[in-house]
């Protein structure tokens, strides 16, 4: 089954103990600490729109982009229900940004909630890396988050993880592979129907990739990492940090 196929009507659901103003406003912080107050936004991996929303409310205009093609329709409903001024500033749009094709360049690059984790061919990755450069205007920024190496091994490891909502729960295995740092998410779940639970099985596949290998990509693809940050904060990244936010610029920093 593709991943995000099943889950993605009740992935708004399970993902309610997100703060998404905190990821957006963590988001927009980053574009504004590195000069971009306004300007176009293409945000790779947007899910079911929560973040891109927050973009567009802060007067970004976004093109975001999707794999999934049931994600990409519960973020159109929810869309429906902003603001005109708002709703406007948005362009959802179904591909593989591993395949990207824009009309254009842009001002800024973002993928967040660790899309990017789940390339997990490092060629693959390059090419994105490569993509966004190429539809960058000179000076523009990639601001991606990614999931640790450290979380892999140490917080999601060989653990099982269970939750309930009103109406569909979920069981999630997770296996860690360190030698191939692939992480398998084994997902089972059960949604109601009637009188009845429906059981639907997804596999999600990420990939845990080091910050000198990042750093090297993007070095390869004509980007200046600024900075890599332990994510939420303005503090460097640590060794034991989760979640990490990268800060890249195409070209060198005009003076």
């Amino acid at each position: 089954m593709e991943a995000y196929t099943s889950f993605a009507e009740v992935y708004d659901t399970f993902m309610d103990n997100v703060d998404y103003d905190e990821w957006g406003g963590y988001l927009i912080h980053l574009l504004r600490t590195y000069g971009l107050n306004e300007g176009s936004i293409v945000e790779l991996g947007c899910g079911t729109g929560s973040v891109t929303e927050r973009l567009a409310k802060a007067g970004y205009e976004v093109t975001a982009i999707d794999l999934s093609g049931d994600m990409l329709s519960i973020a159109a409903r929810k869309r429906m229900e902003l603001k005109k001024e708002i709703r406007e500033r948005i362009l959802y749009v179904q591909q593989d940004m591993c395949e990207l094709e824009l009309p254009g360049t842009v001002d800024a690059f973002a993928a967040i909630g660790d899309s990017l984790n789940y390339i997990t061919d490092p060629e693959d990755l390059q090419t994105v890396f490569y993509k966004a450069s190429e539809y960058l205007d000179a000076g523009g920024l990639f601001i991606f988050d990614l999931n640790t190496r450290w979380k892999y091994e140490t917080l999601l490891a060989e653990n099982t993880f269970a939750e309930t909502r009103e109406n569909c729960a979920f069981i999630w295995e997770n296996y860690y592979d360190p030698e191939e740092r692939i992480n398998e998410y084994d997902l089972n779940l059960f949604l109601e129907n009637g009188d009845h639970y429906d059981r639907f099985e997804e596999f999600h596949y990420q990939r845990a990739y080091d910050v000198a290998e990042i750093q090297e990509m993007l070095d390869l693809a004509g980007f200046e990492v600024m900075r890599v940050y332990d994510s939420f904060t303005d503090e460097d990244a640590k060794e034991d940090s989760e979640r990490i936010h990268f800060a890249a610029r195409k070209g060198k920093r005009e003076l």
